[in-house]
């Protein structure tokens, strides 16, 4: 990878500041930021599975998927924020053995790929949503929902490969 190459300084630099070392020199800082990143992480992954059962049609019917947007996703982004901050501190204690797993950048690339799905859904499916909020939902809703819910499956068992590999 030669951009991996070419961010290897600073992969170093970010694992030797003194972020980096505090984190990694711990003897219980890198688990307690990791036990906060796995919380927010079952978080992000829960609301976002209750949210795609109902755009499968698999769960909640009763409800609608508006109503079901409006009192998850604030969940969602607010865990996802918490897991992108303790992602972060997490990399800087190792920057350098995370950037080199090839898992750990494809964990990424599933993750952009996600946002991608959802933003497809959000600026396209999701338009006519008042046309089927409380009954079936559409293909477009299907399809979103079960590319979210294989993509963060991807993403979680990525992010548990790596945590066995390091």
């Amino acid at each position: 990878m030669p951009h991996r190459q070419a961010l290897l300084p600073v992969f170093a630099d970010l694992q030797a500041s003194p972020l980096g070392e505090t984190i990694s020199g711990s003897s219980w800082m890198f688990p307690t930021i990791e036990t906060l990143h796995v919380f927010a992480l079952t978080v992000v992954a829960g609301t976002i599975l209750i949210v795609d059962l109902r755009l499968l049609g698999l769960a909640s019917k009763e409800q609608r998927v508006t109503a079901l947007s409006k009192t998850f996703l604030p969940w969602t982004w607010g865990a996802f924020a918490a897991a992108v901050v303790t992602g972060v501190l997490l990399f800087a204690s190792r920057a350098g053995d995370y950037s080199a797993i090839p898992q750990f950048v494809f964990k990424f690339v599933v993750m952009g790929l996600a946002g991608l799905n959802m933003a497809a859904f959000h600026f396209v499916t999701w338009r006519t949503v008042g046309d089927w909020d409380i009954g079936p939902p559409v293909a477009g809703a299907k399809i979103a929902g079960a590319l979210s819910l294989l993509s963060w499956a991807v993403i979680i068992l990525l992010g548990r490969t790596v945590g066995f590999i390091l």
